[in-house]
Order: structure tokens, then C-alpha cells, then sequence
């Protein structure tokens, strides 16, 4: 695994920002979006790849376009930044109502990240650890998925987590309006790592992202 890259502080545009966010007001957020993802979806029907798993892809696709999600710290507390994060992702047991976490190493082709992502959850559907696979790499963030409902509002209240830069987000059920099929995503974020602008750049990314999966739903490793 690589090592996180420190951030020089004397050059950070945003090194203000973070000692406020940090230090003197510490800060997280929530905003609760609804994405569009009627081609997403329409395209799905006609692959066999799963939604979830292209779901998670392209969360992690938008995140590691960005610094400031992939942010960490160093044990002295100063900001750095890790090459590459990947994706933690809950898998729930029906038969307990419990549900597992397990982690895929993020592949920017979705075909070879689907193929190492999918069978984990086949996997561990019926895992009784919490962490089958062991605890997730410091260099993972966290996609929770709550299929049963929709929801216009979610919010994480973490306890001594003002060290927590990595972003946290949490899909819902689908709903339709206006002939548009719609994916509820809350995004936690650590404002010392990221404001409001950069939230909004991911979200919209997000969206053109899965806007168009003819770019990379059916391309890559094996069919």
C-alpha cells in the first residue's frame, strides 16, 4: 500500500480553511441529494453487472478524481493525501438482519473492478463477522445501502469523529418521478477536507457519471 503524500502547508490554498474546520470550529456536514439514474438504470436491465456494484464504482470513480476526498492525517495531525482510497460496502444477511462490511481494491475499469467486487457479495451474504475479510485498509471509505427506503434526509452523528477526513455516503431506494428514475445519496463530509463547492463537484460528477454508463457499464474484464 502506498503511503498518504503530506500536504505542504505553505502552498495549500485551503490551509486556513482546515486549521478553522480543524482546530478552532471543528466541523462535519451532511447534504442528502437525490441523482438521476434512468440511463443508469435502463442499461442495468439490459447487463448482467450489478447495480450496486456499479453504484459503488462510480462513487469511488468520483472520489479518487479529487484530493480532498481522499484525504487522511498523519500521526502528528497535519493533512495529507492518499493516491488511491477504496471502497468499504455493507452486504446484509436476511436471515440475521445484521449486515457485513467487506472492500474491493478500486479499478478505474469497471469490468475489472465488478469482478472482484460482485463475487464478495455472494460471498459474505450470509457473513456473521462484522469484517470477514478483516478490518478495511486505512485507505478505504465507507458506502452504506439502504434499499427499503427512500429517504430526503440522513445525517451520521460520529462520536470523537472530528478525525475522520474520508467521506461517508449512504444510498436509498429508487423512486420515480416525472419519468425519471431518482437515487437518494447522502454525502458525509469532514469540512476541514472538503466545503460546500467540492461536495457539489463531486455530486455533479456523480451525475454525469452514471448519465452516461455507455462510456463504461459493459466495458472490460469478462461479461
Amino acid at each position: 500500500m502506498d503511503a498518504p503524500t503530506p500536504i505542504d502547508l505553505d502552498t495549500w490554498p485551503r490551509r486556513q480553511h482546515f486549521a478553522h474546520y480543524r482546530d478552532r470550529v471543528p466541523c462535519t456536514y451532511s447534504m442528502t441529494v437525490e441523482i438521476d439514474v434512468t440511463a443508469l438504470t435502463a442499461a442495468l436491465r439490459r447487463s448482467p453487472r450489478k447495480s450496486y456494484v456499479a453504484q459503488v464504482w462510480a462513487l469511488a470513480t468520483v472520489v479518487n478524481r479529487h484530493e480532498e476526498f481522499r484525504m487522511c492525517l498523519t500521526e502528528s495531525g497535519d493533512p495529507a493525501v492518499w493516491p488511491v482510497v477504496h471502497p468499504a460496502f455493507t452486504v446484509f444477511n436476511p436471515e440475521r438482519e445484521t449486515f457485513a462490511c467487506v472492500w474491493a481494491r478500486y479499478d478505474p475499469d469497471f469490468g475489472a473492478f465488478h469482478d472482484a467486487a460482485a463475487p464478495l457479495l455472494a460471498e459474505h451474504a450470509r457473513a456473521t463477522e462484522f469484517f470477514p475479510q478483516g478490518p478495511p485498509p486505512p485507505n478505504a471509505f465507507d458506502v452504506s445501502s439502504l434499499p427499503w427506503t427512500s429517504f430526503t434526509g440522513f445525517n451520521l452523528n460520529i462520536r470523537d469523529g472530528y478525525d475522520h477526513m474520508a467521506p461517508i455516503f449512504t444510498l436509498g431506494r429508487y423512486t420515480e418521478r416525472e419519468g425519471r428514475v431518482l437515487l437518494p445519496l447522502a454525502v458525509q463530509a469532514h469540512h476541514a477536507a472538503a466545503d460546500g463547492f467540492h461536495a457539489a463537484r463531486l455530486v455533479n460528477e456523480l451525475e454525469e457519471l452514471v448519465g452516461d454508463p455507455s462510456e463504461w457499464l459493459d466495458r472490460g474484464a469478462s461479461l
